[in-house]
């Protein structure tokens, strides 16, 4: 069954949501972060955004509910053959997958979205591209937020018929710039970078 997507609206406006996979990935890992992202796009953004995100697994019906879905983790990610078509069946109706690595997430993620999207690759998104133009400037691209492997921050796309379906913060780990200060004890100015990338991205999914 194919569904048209239905953005949710609740007495706070637009909810966005997490997305729960399986095959050992701690999908639920930053626990802060998009409550935090949420409260910042509300105040920067006038935006009106429902202060709690959803849970949603991949293959529900309840993912059409969601303009902007988040993923994240540091592990494994498996999707089934229902999955991968459900969420096809989402990014195609209009949906928004933001995957964030939070580290050790690549090979598996890339593994999976070539399941969803076999036709398509990951290309990395110039620097001019209007994601990193929103209300905050970003001519460099993403914002390196934490080191791992000594690599540049990268931001990958999966572009359908001209359209940004899914957009992939490779090196970056926003979603950790994002959190509560006291988890990572990062300071004030890369946690606003991360959360000024992060709006960006809301703002892109909501305006474009």
């Amino acid at each position: 069954m194919f569904y048209m997507l239905a953005c949710v609206f609740t007495a706070s406006g637009q909810q966005i949501a997490l997305l729960k996979y399986h095959g050992g990935g701690d999908w639920y890992a930053n626990p802060t972060s998009l409550p935090n992202l949420i409260k910042f796009c509300n105040k920067e953004l006038h935006m009106n955004l429902n202060p709690v995100p959803a849970e949603v697994e991949v293959g529900s019906a309840e993912i059409f509910n969601f303009p902007f879905v988040h993923m994240t983790g540091h592990g494994n990610v498996l999707f089934s053959e229902q999955e991968v078509k459900n969420l096809r069946n989402y990014l195609l109706a209009g949906g928004f997958l933001h995957i964030d690595d939070n580290y050790g997430l690549d090979l598996s993620v890339r593994r999976e979205m070539k399941k969803v999207f076999p036709e398509l690759e990951f290309v990395e998104l110039p620097h001019n591209h209007m994601i990193y133009h929103q209300k905050y400037n970003f001519p460099n691209g993403l914002p390196k937020i934490h080191e791992h492997d000594n690599k540049a921050a990268q931001g990958f796309g999966l572009i359908y018929e001209g359209r940004l379906v899914c957009f992939y913060s490779y090196e970056c780990d926003l979603g950790d710039g994002w959190e509560d200060a006291s988890v990572h004890h990062d300071d004030e100015n890369i946690r606003t970078q991360a959360l000024r990338m992060g709006a960006n991205i809301i703002q892109y999914v909501f305006t474009k």
